[in-house]
């Protein structure tokens, strides 16, 4: 038992580097590429390709590390990582960064789905893996707090070039850390849910929406994703000031994370209440109803009620020997609400809001997914 506390410990501790480096990069990229020449449109292009390569990653990723084994896919993404950012202080061009960015992408695209798997393994019904998931949602939001603040002082302290060397250094280390402390598989046997279905014979109707539910909360938050760093360009925010911003909502994903009796509630329950508060929250930043930083403190509550709950609906809803193919989906689903959002917004942010898009794709699928519920009492 102990073994497999320590065991666990590990991939919670590379999850939280490896989130808390790759987030590094949230306030500086798009000034980053703007310094460049890189227009609004084509720094939304950049994001786009690279969440489509993510998603090539993850569709490819999922069978694998079924069959294949997780830890090789956790480990050679980290090595990969380190190289490409190292390149990212190297580049000469916007054309330079939309290359690394992509192949960055589809690297980290195969890291998702083995590590969400590796840890999946490590609960024996749906309060230990909800906690598990709350447990390392708290250490990515605590991440998601750090990173944006650190990498903003950091291109204030040593610049753009050198903050993209130091982002390589610290995942080339943190490989290291991987290849001497996790183990490919654990003991623990999941043992599934009633409701569990097999995957290779259909998919619940339950587990599509909960797919659904995914890409519209991925396609609002890669509208935030795209719009706060642009606040350095826009209006001279500056690296600092924009990862503060992100900071806030970090806080209030932690804030929801903390509270850990609410994974006993029902996961999808869970879901759509998140959604529906980020889709409101959308419209606020809309129609500027309220302080920026609050309304993205009301977002990032509402997130944190959502990743535990998305993990764990997806785990209920596949068995054992799916979790990885499962996973794949999950996070190729991510990367297109990413593609998508990336995309629209660069193109229309200059004629309407694209928090308006989001609220509206955010309140339509929410409003399919309960009447379709209501349908198959």
């Amino acid at each position: 038992m102990k073994e497999a506390t320590a065991e666990k410990l590990n991939i919670f501790m590379a999850m939280f580097l490896m989130n808390l480096i790759m987030r590094l990069q949230v306030p500086v990229f798009t000034p980053y590429a703007a310094a460049f020449g890189a227009s609004s449109f084509f720094i939304g292009i950049i994001l786009s390709v690279t969440a489509f390569s993510n998603l090539s990653g993850n569709l490819l990723a999922g069978p694998l590390v079924d069959k294949v084994g997780k830890k090789m896919f956790i480990i050679l993404p980290i090595y990969t990582a380190g190289i490409l950012f190292i390149f990212h202080g190297l580049a000469r061009s916007s054309m330079d960064l939309l290359l690394l960015h992509a192949l960055n992408g589809f690297a980290m695209g195969f890291m998702i789905p083995a590590a969400f798997t590796l840890l999946s393994s490590y609960a024996k019904n749906r309060q230990e893996q909800g906690k598990n998931m709350a447990i390392n949602g708290i250490l990515s939001t605590i991440a998601n707090i750090l990173a944006p603040l650190l990498g903003g002082k950091l291109v204030v302290l040593i610049g753009y070039v050198n903050t993209y060397f130091f982002m390589g250094a610290a995942m080339i280390m943190t490989g290291f850390y991987t290849v001497i402390f996790l183990k490919d598989s654990s003991q623990i046997t999941t043992v599934p849910s009633q409701k569990s279905i097999d995957t290779k014979t259909s998919l619940s109707p339950k587990l599509i929406f909960t797919y659904l539910i995914g890409f519209a909360v991925m396609y609002n938050h890669g509208v935030l994703i795209y719009e706060i760093p642009y606040l350095t360009v826009e209006k001279g925010y500056s690296t600092y000031e924009t990862g503060k911003l992100f900071s806030y909502m970090g806080i209030g994903t932690f804030i929801t994370l903390s509270l850990l009796f609410i994974n006993r509630f029902d996961p999808y329950k869970r879901l759509l209440v998140g959604l529906f508060g980020m889709s409101m929250t959308l419209f606020g930043l809309a129609i500027s109803a309220f302080s920026l930083p609050l309304l993205l403190l009301i977002s990032g509550l509402f997130f944190g009620l959502i990743m535990p709950a998305m993990a764990t609906a997806i785990t209920e809803g596949t068995n054992k020997n799916s979790h990885g193919k499962a996973f794949g989906y999950m996070s190729a689903i991510f990367s297109l609400g990413i593609i998508l959002s990336s995309f629209i917004t660069g193109a229309i942010r200059s004629v309407i809001s694209p928090y308006y898009i989001a609220f509206l794709i955010g309140t339509f699928v929410f409003t399919f997914a309960i009447l379709k519920k209501n349908d198959d009492r």
